[in-house]
Order: C-alpha cells, then structure tokens, then sequence
C-alpha cells in the first residue's frame, strides 16, 4: 500500500512582485534627482507676492559679492550681453530669469535689466514668497 502525499511544496521563487517594486523605485530616483539641483547658487531672494506663469530659457543670478552667473557659468559682467545673444539669439518672446540676492545694489539689477531691454528680452524677477 503506497501512500503518497497529496500538497508538495513548491520549492521556486517568483520575484515578479519584487522586479516591480525596484523599477518604480528606479523611476521615482531618476524623476527626484533630475529637480535636485546640487551646483545652485545660494542667493537671498527678496520676498514677493505674485508669481508669473512664463517659463524662462535662462538664468541670470548675481551673487551677494556681486559676481554674475548665466545658469551655473561664472561670466564678467562685460561678457554677459554676448553670452546671452549666443544662448538665444533675437527671439522677442524670450524670458530671462533673474535671480539677485537682496543685497545686491540696485543698480546692478539695473544693468541686467538695461541688457534685456536692449535685446527685446523678457525678464522675470525671481523672488520668495511671502
């Protein structure tokens, strides 16, 4: 008389379930370290109120010690009109963000803006909110 037995074990592995856990950890590092940005200026932006929709195609930012950034490029000032005619050209509906740290001299931010408006360039002032 034989007697077998009626439930064996399984002895594989199905690590289906865990493929789909580390690829959307996968997706979710690549999508968070893409909107870290680790080389930023540190500036003290003045507070403000109101928030514009316009995306902007560069970045302008100067620094408390008055040095001058196009994105993370440190430029002289007398090189920063010609840096920005090569990034974008003569386009008239081209925004520029600029970013001041809220010691920096006014005038300045003025020079930055004169650049602008000699270019036919939009500028968008960046600040905190309140």
């Amino acid at each position: 008389m034989a007697i077998t037995q009626r439930n064996k074990i399984n002895v594989s592995f199905s690590s289906t379930g865990m493929t789909d856990v580390v690829f959307n950890l996968l997706i979710f590092f690549m999508l968070t370290s893409t909107l870290v940005h680790p080389t930023a200026l540190k500036l003290l932006l003045p507070q403000g109120s109101s928030q514009t929709s316009a995306k902007p195609q560069t970045t302008v930012s100067i620094t408390s010690d008055q040095r001058y950034y196009v994105e993370n490029q440190p430029v002289a000032f007398e090189d920063l009109e010609s840096i920005l005619k090569q990034k974008l050209g003569a386009n008239p509906d081209t925004y520029i963000s600029l970013h001041a740290d809220k010691t920096v001299p006014f005038e300045s931010v003025v020079k930055v803006l004169n650049i602008a408006q000699s270019n036919n360039y939009k500028l968008i002032i960046a600040t905190t909110p309140k």
